[in-house]
């Protein structure tokens, strides 16, 4: 029997067990789609589990209709998106580098990993319906104090939405989110649009 973990589709993905604390994308998808019952602590605990789990379950809400959309031609363009954002809900799961927060205790040391920063970026999406955020990255010394950062991230937008308000206002909300948690000395934000999907099939469920 195949491992699914050499499967190539997972590797181009970079999907490794060792992101996930020995869980693999597929097998928190099953979690997810069994209402995360009975509840699996190695799981719950993993910080980079939890992280995934709540990207996923935003990505289910707004490709629902979509994944079940019979044309060829369609289902091909809606692979490489979702393809792009699974690829980055792998990367936020890991931890990264750690960015210090100061504190006015001499003996603390306060810290986010940028995982759970680059889980602040992507949760932007809420903000915005029908918007994903892909990949994201972050450009400069985060682990220096003042040290200017650009953040760096692909999303994709529902067809009808003019282009330039969504950007505006997905980097007004990632903008928001990185200042009221962490202390990076953001200079930038770019945002480069990969896909434009039709909503069109979509229920209003799906839409809000």
């Amino acid at each position: 029997m195949t491992d699914e973990r050499d499967a190539p589709e997972l590797r181009r993905l970079g999907l490794e067990p060792a992101d996930l604390d020995g869980h693999t994308i597929e097998q928190l998808t099953d979690y997810l789609d069994a209402g995360r019952m009975p509840a699996d602590p190695t799981i719950d605990d993993s910080a980079g589990c939890r992280l995934a789990l709540d990207a996923l379950e935003r990505l289910h809400a707004v490709t629902g209709r979509l994944m079940a959309d019979d044309e060829a031609a369609e289902a091909e363009a809606d692979e490489s998106w979702v393809d792009r954002v699974l690829s980055g809900i792998v990367l936020d799961a890991r931890s990264g580098r750690r960015v210090p927060i100061e504190s006015s205790s001499p003996t603390a040391d306060l810290g986010i990993t940028e995982g759970a920063v680059r889980g602040l970026v992507r949760a932007a999406e809420n903000s915005i319906p029908g918007v994903l955020v892909g990949r994201c990255r972050l450009d400069g010394d985060i682990e220096q104090p003042g040290a200017p950062v650009r953040v760096l991230l692909d999303a994709s937008v529902p067809y009808g939405d003019p282009i330039s308000d969504v950007v505006q206002r997905l980097r007004a909300e990632v903008g928001v989110r990185l200042r009221a948690h962490t202390e990076l000395n953001v200079t930038g934000i770019d945002i480069v649009i990969r896909d434009v999907r039709d909503p069109s099939s979509w229920s209003e469920e799906d839409r809000g």
